[in-house]
């Protein structure tokens, strides 16, 4: 990986916005392949990938069954989604929860709806609701039981993937929990890349594991050989590393989804998540 992609996110993201901030309805901002530019020098995208990136840190060599702690204001999220005092950031945030689960119409799912819900995430970091000891939670509360219920309408409605590369592609509907679950496995003292084609390692470990419960819910899914149906996953079970599989998801994560214009064209931006470009440091 680029040195740029271990660097840590600036607590910006971590931070509540000030009281006085006027929040608004997230609009699209992408239209056609120039604006991709914008997008990427924006403040949406560094604030979007740092926060992918903190939450890539935080769940690194940890079971899902880890035990975390959840912060008081994660609890009130629980009970009423938003505190009171927040109320006027409820209509910008809950934008990004909507687009989240797919298309009615379209009756499709994809990666751009999976980072629909990512920024929903984001933005209740943003808004001092979740905390940077959340992070854990983040991933294997929340975002798990988002993977749970999305999974139950793939099988239920018989979604379409939006967007599918088909054979080409890592997975029709989901890629952060194939990075996130890399990164639980790094340094484990057994389970290596090679091992998630084995059918018995998976059966015994995909309850604590992300990734070889994304790998179970392909094998459910599809059927045939798995380097036919899976081919870019059976490529991967031959790198050497979690560490490197880690590395190299995050690279082709920002290559096929975060600068591809189809993905990135129905991504919405306010004032939590803006278009102008990354205020610079200096």
């Amino acid at each position: 990986m680029a040195e740029g992609e271990r660097q840590t996110p600036s607590d910006s993201s971590e931070d509540a916005p000030p009281t006085t901030q006027n929040f608004i309805i997230p609009k699209k901002e992408i239209h056609t392949v120039p604006d991709m530019g914008k997008w990427k020098r924006s403040q949406a995208y560094a604030d979007y990938i740092g926060f992918i990136l903190t939450l890539n840190e935080g769940v690194k060599g940890k079971k899902l069954s880890f035990e975390y702690k959840v912060s008081e204001e994660a609890e009130n999220l629980v009970a009423t989604v938003v505190p009171t005092n927040l109320a006027a950031a409820v209509p910008e945030v809950a934008v990004y929860l909507k687009e989240s689960v797919g298309n009615s119409t379209r009756i499709d799912y994809g990666t751009g709806h999976e980072a629909a819900f990512a920024a929903f995430l984001c933005c209740l970091c943003k808004i001092g609701v979740l905390r940077v000891d959340d992070q854990i939670a983040i991933v294997f509360k929340v975002f798990n039981r988002y993977l749970e219920v999305m999974r139950k309408l793939q099988k239920t409605y018989r979604m379409e993937p939006a967007g599918s590369q088909g054979v080409w592609g890592l997975d029709d509907f989901q890629f952060l929990p194939f990075i996130w679950g890399s990164s639980q496995l790094i340094d484990h003292p057994y389970l290596e890349p090679r091992h998630f084609v084995d059918e018995k390692a998976v059966n015994e470990n995909h309850k604590d594991y992300m990734f070889l419960e994304c790998i179970l819910f392909i094998t459910e899914m599809k059927t045939g050989p798995f380097a036919e149906h899976s081919n870019q996953l059976w490529n991967i079970s031959a790198v050497p590393s979690w560490s490197k599989v880690n590395q190299g998801l995050i690279r082709m994560y920002k290559a096929e989804c975060l600068e591809k214009f189809p993905v990135i064209q129905h991504f919405k931006f306010g004032s939590l998540l803006p278009i102008h470009p990354v205020m610079s440091s200096c």
